[in-house]
């Protein structure tokens, strides 16, 4: 089988010195960097509105979505999923790490996957840490063997929901999130995978985002954490 793209466990940079998550405590730390995450991100920047709840999709939501990639000619934005008009971090999360979890290496190159990825990300560049979603995409060594092998990736997300740190941190303040509108979500689902000659294969995914909803405008994303949070 052949090289696919790697998964969140493989991910290894960290965030940009203005996004570094502050680990609280040792022992708590897988759970309480989130917390920590979100205070880094709604203290650099002015009070944004008095929206303080989380939006009324709830913290769960088991609605399954799938997105694949386009095998229309075209740039990096034509090929990649484009970002939906939604102003729902929860809905919107979903299809992000959708989008995150399919490519196609039969019509899109590594530098279009990588400019349609771009697309999605939020235009408010104190926040945003293309290094950690660019770092989803394999070198371009490995792009090329995925691509001699034909190899394309489809997604489903299954489940998305608040991490029980970020629904603290809120409750602890509640007026922090009109600072910058982000929000974490993790996210799960399986990434369906086939090459040449039949290959195919399939693995549970799994991750967290960063994403920014404000007031009256649609969503974007904002980063992917160096680990999954419950």
């Amino acid at each position: 089988m052949p090289n696919r793209l790697p998964s969140l466990s493989s991910y290894g940079l960290g965030w940009s010195p203005r996004q570094r998550i502050t680990v609280i405590a040792t022992g708590l730390a897988a759970l309480l960097a989130l917390a920590a995450a979100v205070g880094l991100f709604t203290a650099r920047t002015t009070a944004g509105g008095s929206r303080a709840a989380v939006p009324s999709s709830g913290p769960n939501n088991s609605t399954s979505s799938s997105a694949g990639p386009s095998a229309s000619a075209g740039t990096g934005a034509d090929l990649v999923a484009k970002p939906p008009q939604l102003a729902d971090p929860v809905a919107f999360a979903k299809a992000a790490a959708a989008m995150l979890w399919s490519y196609d290496t039969r019509s899109t190159s590594r530098d279009q996957q990588l400019a349609g990825m771009r697309v999605w990300l939020t235009a408010e560049t104190k926040y945003a840490d293309w290094s950690s979603i660019s770092a989803q995409v394999p070198d371009p060594v490995l792009w090329s063997r995925m691509a001699d092998q034909a190899q394309y990736a489809t997604a489903t997300v299954t489940e998305a929901h608040y991490p029980s740190a970020f629904k603290q941190a809120l409750a602890d303040d509640p007026s922090a999130i009109t600072r910058a509108y982000i929000y974490a979500v993790t996210v799960t689902g399986k990434q369906q995978i086939a090459w040449k000659k039949g290959g195919a294969g399939a693995e549970d995914r799994s991750l967290t985002l960063a994403v920014q909803c404000r007031p009256n405008a649609n969503c974007s994303l904002v980063s992917i954490a160096p680990r999954v949070v419950p």
